[in-house]
């Protein structure tokens, strides 16, 4: 069976390039994907697999086996973009022709190659015990997450999934390498927002005046500590400040700064500490000044957390499929997040990165950079491994 697919995604492997390039050029934010949704319907039409639409966008595929069986597995891509102006001369052939909108996290690669595996599988359908469902997701690169919405219709509980996997391109991984690991994989992902109010004032008369400026920098500067001096230095945690805004002139005090931040963690234990600390710190530098502080903490995605079981299923494929010295069992986990995590709180899962980095495809920027970009030959890998999980 391995060899079937083997021949089969090297057949379509320039199918599943040009489908790559075309989702390319055509991105759509999370949530609004329906030109994108449009055309994955069209394709499963072709391969005679129907669907249905559990959320306003993306869909479900529904590849019903030859073998009668009760069995149950999910493949799932995700397919929205990102809000970002594209840059980089690799992929100039294939830009983003929806400006200041592209696909630099791999969005595209996990929908293209999720679409030539449904083709693969459909050709083999007489083959397959059971049932496959082909997840197309919206809105992974935005909260609530197109995870945590599908999850909450009932729509893949009313399946009785058995076992969901997923996939994601890596630029810190060469093209071809597997990587993944059992247990805690990627982080739980929140977002807080912070707002210092402090008192106005003119710059030559400061004394007068709460800057509160000078106690955002106090704030900022205090954070760090959270992961220095208040976590367990074994406990994997980042607190990070992503913008600040604030002031209108060189010589005018503001009223307000605000501030955009992101925290992550693998433990709700440790997640509720950063919580605790922020405010804290917050309290403390604003009250003690005589200004005052709004804060708001949105708990985003969970952490994903491979199912053993799963995971060694993945590992195990991979080796068989490429051998031992293309297949990474990662030690630590990737502290970016996803809303994969939301199926592994229903079903038992894995989730697995394929290598996309290359010199010669000028793909070692990291996901969200405007660069961003994919080495074709993670096809190679991803396309045999995904559609091999199902007879595994």
């Amino acid at each position: 069976m391995h060899s079937k697919i083997a021949e089969l995604a090297k057949k379509y492997f320039s199918e599943t390039v040009e489908t790559r390039q075309y989702l390319h050029k055509h991105p759509e934010l999370s949530f609004r994907e329906y030109k994108t949704t449009e055309y994955i319907k069209s394709r499963l039409d072709e391969l005679n697999i129907p669907y249905e639409n559990p959320l306003e966008t993306g869909c479900v595929g529904i590849l019903k086996g030859g073998i009668a069986s009760d069995k149950v597995v999910a493949l799932r891509a995700d397919i929205d973009a990102l809000p970002i102006l594209e840059e980089g001369t690799a992929k100039q052939d294939y830009f983003s022709l929806n400006e200041g909108v592209a696909h630099c996290c791999g969005h595209d690669a996990h929908t293209a190659n999720l679409l030539t595996v449904a083709k693969i599988l459909s050709e083999l359908k007489a083959e397959i015990e059971g049932t496959v469902l082909l997840v197309f997701q919206p809105g992974e690169e935005k909260l609530p997450g197109g995870g945590k919405l599908l999850t909450e219709t009932g729509f893949l509980q009313k399946h009785k999934v058995d076992a969901i996997y997923g996939i994601h391109t890596s630029p810190m991984h060469r093209a071809g390498i597997v990587a993944t690991k059992t247990g805690p994989l990627m982080a739980s992902t929140s977002e807080f927002e912070v707002e210092i109010i402090g008192k106005g004032g003119h710059a030559a008369r400061a004394h007068e005046a709460i800057d509160p400026i000078v106690l955002a920098s106090q704030f900022i500067n205090t954070v760090q500590t959270i992961a220095s001096r208040n976590v367990d230095p074994t406990e994997p945690v980042v607190v990070t400040i992503g913008r600040i805004e604030g002031g209108s002139a060189h010589n005018i005090i503001p009223e307000r700064v605000k501030l955009w931040g992101t925290a992550r963690t693998l433990s709700p234990e440790t997640e509720e500490l950063v919580i605790e600390r922020l405010e804290a710190m917050l309290r403390g530098i604003t009250r003690e000044a005589g200004g005052d502080y709004k804060f708001d903490f949105n708990r985003g995605y969970p952490a994903v957390i491979n199912s053993e079981k799963e995971a060694n299923l993945v590992l195990e494929s991979a080796r068989k499929i490429l051998g031992n010295d293309k297949v990474i069992e990662l030690r630590k986990p990737v502290m970016a997040g996803e809303d994969f995590a939301f199926y592994q709180r229903e079903f038992p899962g894995a989730f697995f990165f394929v290598g996309s980095a290359s010199k010669e495809a000028d793909s070692e920027y990291p996901w969200h950079h405007p660069k961003y970009n994919v080495d074709d030959r993670f096809f190679e890998t991803a396309t045999p491994l995904m559609a091999s999980l199902i007879f595994e």
